[in-house]
């Protein structure tokens, strides 16, 4: 289906461009959004009554987004999930989890303006880019932790997943000393009491 985009659509083209796309992509998403018409007579010809309109209201919208990324751009958002000793969770983190949780700090945002090719299916810390309009994508880090401790100390740059194998480790091997050190003091223990079961068995000498 060829269109005439109404502004620039990142991977396809650039206001005024007319473009050939599958139809689903053209009724699902472009042409209910607004951002092209078909690419017929009529419509090219309101393109071109209307560009310098469209210009400017795609400037200001650009604008606009500019100003409300500021408030998130370079922002963390903590995530508080369940998640096994490997870190992977209990389920994921979805885009429309991210747009809920960014929305809550004022800026508006929508599931579709987030760029998250796959669910999050591990706890770390994940840089997500939002496009808040064609021209202004901002970028915001994920903070998905079992607890806000976690979170805090996986800001702070420690490897949580690396610091719980090692403390599994260490009380892996200190249970493991315990029980050796019991297995010495037993084995000890048995020894001495069969050299006093020895000593009571001897024969005592004979009194003339």
């Amino acid at each position: 289906m060829k269109l005439v985009l109404l502004e620039r659509v990142e991977n396809l083209g650039v206001m005024g461009e007319v473009v050939s796309v599958r139809p689903g992509f053209a009724r699902n998403f472009l042409l209910p959004q607004g951002k092209a018409l078909r690419a017929n007579e009529g419509n090219m010809a309101r393109f071109e009554a209307e560009k310098e309109a469209l210009m400017a209201r795609n400037a200001e919208r650009a604008a606009e987004a500019a100003t409300a990324g500021e408030v998130i751009d370079g922002e963390t958002f903590v995530m508080v999930r369940s998640a096994g000793e490997s870190g992977q969770l209990y389920g994921s983190v979805s885009s429309r989890d991210i747009a809920e949780i960014v929305s809550e700090s004022g800026t508006s945002v929508v599931r579709s303006q987030i760029d998250l090719h796959a669910p999050i299916k591990k706890l770390g810390l994940h840089d997500i880019r939002i496009r808040l309009h064609a021209d202004v994508s901002v970028m915001v880090t994920i903070n998905v932790a079992r607890s806000l401790d976690e979170a805090e100390r996986q800001a702070s740059g420690e490897d949580v997943i690396a610091a719980q194998a090692d403390e599994d480790r260490a009380i892996a091997e200190a249970q493991a000393a315990d029980l050796f050190e019991a297995s010495e003091e037993g084995e000890e223990l048995a020894e001495r009491r069969a050299e006093g079961a020895d000593d009571s068995e001897a024969p005592e000498d004979d009194e003339d």
